[in-house]
């Protein structure tokens, strides 16, 4: 299993900006597909969106139109760009490395990171 490690969270006003990193310890060009979710406090994990070996994607209607996962896999990093930042993004955003086409007990998860927006 490859480490996963999240960074990029903070703080950041309505309508702004964040751009998060998931760093793999290896290689992520055989990994099925690189997944973010992101959870709030008290609630079930949300995805937000998925991005396969073949670059396919796939967002929550809650965020098309304003996330863009994006994947390099020379630098084995996977990037979430969140723009037009609302108060309901608030969560620890997780980055799940998916080793085959569904889920299953291989699959790798990051730390997490902390995105707060504020009205």
């Amino acid at each position: 299993q490859v480490q996963l490690v999240e960074s990029g969270g903070g703080l950041v006003q309505a309508g702004g900006s964040l751009r998060l990193s998931c760093v793999a310890s290896g290689s992520i060009v055989s990994i099925n597909a690189m997944v973010w979710y992101r959870q709030v406090s008290g609630k079930q994990r949300e995805l937000v969106t998925y991005i396969t070996s073949a670059g396919s994607t796939k967002y929550a209607d809650s965020v098309k139109g304003r996330f863009t996962i994006s994947r390099d896999n020379a630098k084995n990093t996977v990037y979430l760009e969140m723009n037009s930042l609302k108060p309901e993004d608030t969560a620890v955003y997780y980055c799940k490395a998916q080793r085959y086409l569904s889920p299953s007990s291989a699959d790798s998860w990051g730390q997490g990171t902390q995105v707060t927006v504020s009205s």
